[in-house]
């Protein structure tokens, strides 16, 4: 997607539900200021897809990507009696497109609007599928769940991946990345390489976002600075761009 873009977190907060999640970037980012990231609240910037300017245009243009509650998760419980009127304002604003991530998918099918049918054509849903366990886990009630546009994120990666013949046109793109921080795990380049080989037989847009800060790569252990992690992965050139049929 190519177009400019916006962010809007309408709640803040999360609670760390599974192993990729332990060095959290919200936790971590929150620590600084003495802040709870287990305290789920809605922002200020809950209702910014109808705000207005002065001159009565929207301050989030026709045409943007709206990332979507990056500081938590759209689907998490705390937001239930909030979600609702956010589907409202997407509803609303269908000249933009939402994207939200979250690894609470087997939770979808609770807090769907009642208009959803088979999705909203202006909202992707990425599931986050970060090692072997979550795959097994997610992809079939991620695979299955009436979603027009679909992203798996496997980041951070934190093992080899292997998604079972279950892939095809149903996925739009796999994205996939190592873990920053002072206590990043370490991602092997292999299992990155593996996953891009994945997508290229099932003509699946790949895209290899950040190295991480630890990526094992033909047997050595690279130390990357969080400055240059996404530089580094695109000077890879493994990112691979499916053809749309």
């Amino acid at each position: 997607m190519g177009q400019k873009s916006s962010i809007w977190n309408p709640w803040h907060g999360c609670h760390k539900l599974s192993e990729g999640y332990r060095h959290c970037y919200v936790y971590r980012s929150d620590s600084k200021y003495g802040k709870d990231s287990s305290v789920v609240t809605k922002t200020e910037k809950f209702d910014l897809p109808l705000q207005q300017k002065k001159n009565k245009t929207y301050k989030i243009p026709s045409g943007n990507l709206v990332y979507t509650c990056f500081t938590s998760d759209f689907l998490v419980e705390d937001a239930d009696e909030w979600r609702q009127e956010a589907w409202a304002m997407i509803r609303e604003r269908q000249d933009l497109h939402f994207l939200f991530i979250t690894k609470r998918i087997d939770r979808l099918h609770k807090c769907l609007p009642p208009d959803w049918g088979n999705g909203y054509d202006h909202v992707t849903i990425c599931c986050t599928m970060e090692n072997q366990d979550r795959v097994d886990y997610r992809l079939p009630i991620y695979k299955a769940a009436p979603i027009k546009h679909k992203i798996i994120i496997c980041e951070p990666l934190l093992s080899a991946i292997d998604f079972r013949g279950e892939l095809g046109a149903w996925v739009e793109q796999i994205v996939a990345g190592g873990e920053s921080g002072k206590e990043a795990r370490v991602c092997n380049y292999d299992w990155v390489l593996d996953i891009r080989r994945q997508c290229m037989e099932e003509h699946i847009s790949f895209w290899f976002k950040q190295t991480g800060a630890y990526l094992l790569k033909e047997g050595h252990e690279y130390k990357i600075a969080r400055q240059f992690q996404h530089s580094q992965a695109r000077k890879a050139g493994i990112n691979f761009e499916a053809e749309k049929s």
